[in-house]
């Protein structure tokens, strides 16, 4: 891809307040919580129980709503991406 475009999309991440560095900070701690917590659950075969796309994806989703910390994670997992 042209340069431009990643010049544009890291100039509108920086931009976008789901990208702050506030929020980059919840995000990790969402998404460090939730791998704790399911990423390490597997099933009869040895197979993981919960993706790491269902896991990243959930963190993504928590922080763009606006929730201001982990409270209630954990069961909005469990309601909807497990």
């Amino acid at each position: 891809m042209e340069l431009w475009y990643w010049y544009e999309a890291i100039s509108h991440m920086n931009e976008d307040w789901r990208y702050s560095e506030e929020r980059m900070e919840l995000r990790q701690k969402v998404y460090s919580l939730l791998l704790g917590r399911f990423g390490s659950k597997l099933d009869e075969n040895g197979e993981p129980i919960h993706s790491m796309q269902s896991i990243s994806e959930c963190a993504h989703d928590w922080v763009s709503q606006g929730n201001v910390n982990t409270n209630g994670i954990v069961k909005y997992y469990e309601a909807y991406y497990a």
